[in-house]
């Protein structure tokens, strides 16, 4: 049934290359849905190769809703509810690809520790290696400095970026897909344009508040659609009257779900089948802690219908204003007729970042960065999980820099965070995220991690724990 020829002149270690390509067998049919994947063992004897590498690659395979397991079974390819698999066509010539989230702004109350979910960590930017690359910058265009450049971004910066992002997210672009802006905010402008007279645009809900209230302030109707375990509802949004929807597959915000492959492909069906846009913020796809970073929307899309929007301020810095959109070639066609509207950031930092990403600097930061952030989320949980045991629920921890708590008590979720302000702690309950009344049964609580060292991480959960010592069921 499989098909598999792992190489030891590849790039890529042996399990991913053993899920690289069992996954590319059942994305294109070869692999029929519900059908059951060979064992451990007979793969480890017909391969010839070890155990831990074949577990390896079926757990990812698990994580990422390619396959389920049955108990006392085995493994199964996972079947996405009617979703037809991808068969190209004879004729077709060409691939389709060829053709910073945060809560409000903390208050003036001092607190001794602050869990914003938007923090990142403050000490590993790499001030030595960026300076170096503004004058670099400055010492390679010395005649283009007095002159305007292309408002969409430098070409030779959207080159790097497009192999970077083949490369990392699977995004499946050329330069000219892509607009350089300076935040969400400049992509919706540009989006609400380009999408004149689309119909209602679908929302998570509960979803990331500014970029909504940016929506309706751009005259967009919003259509609030569930969030559940497997992401945005598919059956909700059908039944909706959307003729575009906003999501964060990567890492829901605020609840951290992601969007496993099937639900993937039955939202681009959605689309496919509607004719409607998806705009895929993939803000901090970048940080996965127990598998390879899931492939964006974008690279599983087969008819144009999905625009990727992407940051810096996650993995670098905020303070750099720098973000990135790719469009599908339908909107490449009408972007000239807005090129009034595009003025993107500072050609010497797009200069800059394109020497720091050409020269393997952003690769080794990135690399840091994840070994950074994977200690302190794994050290983070730990020291929840220590403090307070069964009396909470953590999800949401599988990749990003902020997780969800349910905590199991009756007490509101506003009583939470007062009585954690009492103790010098800011956590959040984040109401705002939600376009409709919201209470369950137990309130939520939104921690992020990003910018906590360890004695951080330990003392704000002593004073949690004692802060909430008195709320228990």
């Amino acid at each position: 049934m499989l098909n598999l020829n792992l190489t030891a002149h590849s790039s890529q270690p042996q399990y991913m290359q053993l899920y690289t390509q069992i996954r590319d067998q059942i994305r294109s049919g070869g692999v029929p849905y519900g059908s059951r994947l060979p064992s451990v063992r007979s793969l480890r004897l017909q391969m010839n190769i070890s155990k831990s590498t074949i577990e390896t690659a079926y757990q990812i395979l698990l994580t990422e809703g390619y396959a389920v397991s049955k108990p006392r079974s085995g493994l199964y390819v996972a079947n996405p509810l009617g979703v037809k698999p991808y068969r190209p066509s004879k004729d077709s010539g060409s691939a389709p690809g060829e053709h910073p989230h945060s809560p409000p702004s903390p208050t003036s109350e001092p607190f001794s520790i602050d869990f914003r979910p938007s923090a990142i960590d403050e000490h590993s930017f790499p001030v030595r290696i960026w300076r170096k690359m503004l004058h670099d910058a400055l010492d390679r265009s010395p005649d283009k400095i007095c002159k305007y450049g292309d408002p969409q971004g430098e070409h030779s910066f959207r080159s790097v970026l497009a192999e970077y992002l083949r490369n990392s997210r699977g995004v499946v672009c050329t330069p000219e897909q892509i607009v350089i802006g300076t935040g969400i905010r400049y992509c919706i402008g540009v989006l609400s344009k380009l999408l004149t007279g689309i119909g209602p645009v679908a929302f998570e809900e509960p979803g990331y508040a500014p970029v909504r209230e940016h929506l309706i302030s751009n005259g967009f109707q919003i259509a609030p659609i569930p969030v559940v375990d497997q992401g945005i509802s598919v059956e909700e949004l059908d039944n909706s009257p959307a003729q575009a929807v906003y999501v964060t597959p990567s890492h829901q915000f605020p609840t951290g779900r992601v969007i496993p492959y099937p639900e993937r492909e039955l939202l681009l069906q959605w689309a496919r089948k509607r004719n409607a846009y998806i705009i895929e913020d993939d803000y901090d796809g970048e940080f996965r802690y127990f598998v390879k970073p899931i492939p964006s929307l974008q690279g599983l899309d087969r008819d144009g219908r999905v625009i990727y929007v992407g940051t810096f301020s996650k993995a670098f810095t905020p303070a750099l204003r720098m973000n990135y959109m790719v469009l599908p070639l339908e909107l490449v066609d009408k972007m000239k007729n807005v090129q009034y509207l595009l003025d993107g950031p500072s050609r010497i930092d797009q200069w800059a970042m394109e020497s720091f990403m050409e020269q393997g600097h952003w690769y080794r930061h990135i690399r840091r960065m994840r070994k950074i952030y994977g200690k302190r989320h794994h050290r983070f949980i730990e020291t929840i999980r220590a403090h307070f045991g069964d009396r909470v629920q953590i999800t949401g921890h599988n990749a990003g820099l902020h997780i969800q708590l349910t905590v199991k008590t009756r007490q509101p979720s506003e009583a939470l965070v007062r009585l954690a302000a009492e103790e010098g702690v800011r956590v959040y309950d984040l109401p705002e995220m939600w376009m409709k009344p919201h209470r369950s049964e137990h309130p939520q609580i939104y921690l992020g991690f990003g910018g906590m060292d360890e004695n951080g991480i330990d003392k704000g959960a002593r004073l949690l724990r004692k802060a909430w010592e008195g709320i228990w069921d």
